[in-house]
């Protein structure tokens, strides 16, 4: 009974605020209730749609923060020279704030930074651009900050994964004339299985949810809406307009996309091998 209350007061009662506030006019003090018509025009609002794709696009990310970190925790668990130095740089990230990478960030894509000068000294001064300041490639200096930012935590859940694998099944391998490659395509790989799903979730569900500080901080959402996620529009809706009821329906609306990715975790994970 004493789980019960907790659960209630601090989760149940909230979302059920959040989901009768969401078909309100609320401005924080006072509510009018409207009705579930509030979803319907949130729907037909041609910004949030434009919102909703730039979660889209980032998800196209989520591979990516997945892949590199596999490869680097293949090498890692080789033993290659200078393990146990890389392990450390490559898990540094983090222990580092959003603030701190956000900071760091915008230095790297400003106009005067490494990579617009790195640009320069090649010969691409063509290319050379304001990242942070066009739509075209603002989303696309958050997403590489993003796969950044979760190459160490991938990188331990497939070390880990591939710390419990046993070595007599790549010993057999090696008996039979497969190779490293082989090993790690028709072994490692399918027996991983798990770690992937997981790592997956947790990318997916850190780009949907934990990204407010390092958008925040690099580009406000803009230019325009160009970087605005659905977590970042529910700021501004609530806090930046005062519209604290289009703030809990995109809330609500954010909650149910997590329900549905928790719910194929769980039935993944109770998948058998």
């Amino acid at each position: 009974m004493p789980g019960v209350i907790v659960v209630l007061v601090l989760l149940l009662i909230p979302i059920g605020e959040a989901i009768y506030y969401s078909m309100t006019n609320w401005n924080g003090i006072s509510s009018t209730w409207i009705g579930p018509s509030t979803y319907v025009r949130l729907f037909e609002n041609p910004i949030f749609w434009r919102v909703a794709e730039n979660n889209g696009l980032l998800l196209l990310s989520v591979p990516v923060a997945i892949v590199i970190p596999l490869m680097i925790a293949a090498m890692l668990h080789e033993h290659v020279w200078g393990w146990r130095f890389f392990r450390s740089v490559i898990f540094l990230p983090t222990a580092i704030s959003w603030v701190v990478i956000g900071m760091v960030a915008v230095r790297i894509f400003s106009p005067t930074g490494p990579i617009n000068s790195l640009l320069g000294l090649i010969g691409l001064r063509y290319l050379q651009t304001d990242f942070l300041g066009h739509q075209s490639t603002a989303l696309l200096a958050v997403s590489l900050t993003f796969i950044w930012s979760m190459v160490g935590t991938n990188t331990i859940i497939f070390l880990t994964g591939m710390s419990t694998l046993d070595p007599s099944i790549f010993e057999a391998a090696r008996l039979d004339g497969a190779t490293r490659v082989g090993m790690f395509r028709m072994i490692t790989v399918p027996l991983l299985k798990r770690y992937f799903q997981f790592s997956f979730v947790i990318t997916i569900v850190t780009a949907f949810t934990a990204l407010f500080s390092l958008i925040f901080i690099m580009t406000g959402g803009g230019p325009g809406y160009g970087t605005t996620t659905i977590e970042f529009f529910v700021y501004q809706q609530a806090f930046d307009i005062g519209q604290f009821g289009t703030g809990a329906m995109l809330g609500v609306v954010l909650f149910v996309g997590l329900f549905v990715v928790s719910m194929v975790q769980m039935r993944l994970m109770r998948s058998d091998d």
